[in-house]
């Protein structure tokens, strides 16, 4: 995984004029790309697991938009969680004024508490930088 060393801008963070290493992330892989990676380990074709996975795309969206949390087996959890301001007295929170968003966590998969997401990572620093 390649990094860059960035200083931290924000003049309201405690870490303001430090520095810290970024992910550079050089490329995009797209969905197809990925089908048919994984198409070619099994009997199945490119397009057939295009469907398959578009449709369980759709399930894990509408249980995360219900309010669930997904776990997919080898992979992780994924929740929604929601941003919002903080209010000093609760009968002034208005779900439409306090509320900013929402985000997607998502949870790596971990025997033991070591993701296997994260094994075996190797740090370069980007040498474009």
């Amino acid at each position: 995984m390649k990094y860059r060393i960035k200083k931290e801008t924000k003049p309201t963070l405690l870490t303001y004029g430090k520095y810290k290493a970024v992910a550079v992330h050089d490329r995009t892989i797209e969905s197809r790309q990925i089908y048919e990676e994984a198409a070619r380990h099994m009997s199945l074709s490119g397009g057939v697991l295009e469907a398959l996975m578009m449709d369980v795309a759709n399930v894990v969206r509408r249980h995360l938009r219900d309010g669930d949390k997904v776990r997919l087996k080898d992979f992780g959890l994924l929740k929604l969680e929601i941003e919002s301001e903080k209010v000093d007295n609760l009968k002034d929170f208005r779900a439409k004024k306090h509320i900013r968003g929402v985000r997607l966590h998502f949870i790596p998969e971990s025997e033991g508490g070591s993701p296997e997401l994260y094994k075996d990572i190797k740090f370069e620093k980007d040498k474009n930088y």
